[in-house]
């Protein structure tokens, strides 16, 4: 596959699990990559450790997404450090796992700013630095999107939400030759899923269920966002590609 030597990546929540994974599949490639995260320093400082072990530059930046200020900020960096941007990958995510009727406004407004309308900011910041010829933009989804799920119902209709924004922002930004499209992951083992009360029965079914046999890994994930950062993906715009290994096909 095509690679991406000498591109300027930003990659939101890139410090951790499939974030991270997205980093250094991009370094890997070829990319310089910022790394965004919110609060621990220390998997920010392995993550840049990793992506310079690739001989690739890193730029960690603590901010938070669903802020403008603090997105502005670091915008400002990655021109300085980075001097332009041709890939944003938009991962950062969070949210209240409950009940639909124990939601409140607020966690509806966290949820819905950090997952669906941080995309917003982050895409309008990052159009203004890419080149004229281009650039690609990829959001981080999930299957509770489209299935409901016990608990998910704030973080499911975020990334819905997100969907949708894909498909509009793709609209407008075609014709000026960047791609915008997601990847809507299926279950993987990460630090996130420690939240839910059911998660060892949840990847025993999910495993057993899943065509492939497996699982699903960060770097599964990982390697399609970064075919949609390529040449080849060229014509595919406001797309939402499943890497699930066949677990929605299944009734």
């Amino acid at each position: 596959m095509t690679r991406l030597d000498g591109k300027k990546a930003f990659v939101t929540g890139g410090t951790r699990g499939i974030g991270r994974a997205i980093a250094l599949r991009l370094a890997r490639s070829g990319c310089d990559v910022a790394v965004n995260y919110l609060r621990s320093r220390k998997p920010a400082e392995e993550t840049a450790a990793l992506i310079e072990e690739t001989g690739r530059s890193c730029l960690p930046l603590r901010g938070n997404v669903a802020d403008e200020e603090s997105v502005a900020t670091m915008f400002e960096t990655i021109a300085t450090e980075l001097g332009g941007l041709d890939i944003l990958v938009s991962n950062a995510a969070s949210g209240v796992l409950k009940p639909a009727l124990e939601l409140t406004a607020k966690h509806w407004r966290w949820t819905m700013d950090i997952n669906a309308a941080a995309l917003l900011p982050l895409a309008r910041h990052s159009v203004a630095m890419m080149p004229k010829g281009g650039g690609k933009i990829v959001a981080v989804s999930s299957l509770g999107a489209v299935r409901a799920i016990p608990n998910y119902t704030a973080v499911g209709a975020s990334k819905a939400a997100l969907e949708s924004l894909v498909r509009h922002l793709a609209a407008e930004l075609a014709p000026r030759g960047i791609n915008v499209n997601a990847v809507s992951a299926g279950t993987v083992d990460t630090d996130a899923l420690k939240h839910f009360p059911s998660r060892d029965e949840m990847l025993a079914v999910t495993e057993r269920r899943t065509p492939a046999g497996r699982l699903v890994t960060p770097e599964d994930v990982a390697d399609v966002v970064h075919f949609l950062c390529t040449p080849e993906s060229s014509m595919i715009h406001g797309q939402i590609i499943i890497v699930d290994g066949g677990y929605s096909i299944i009734a």
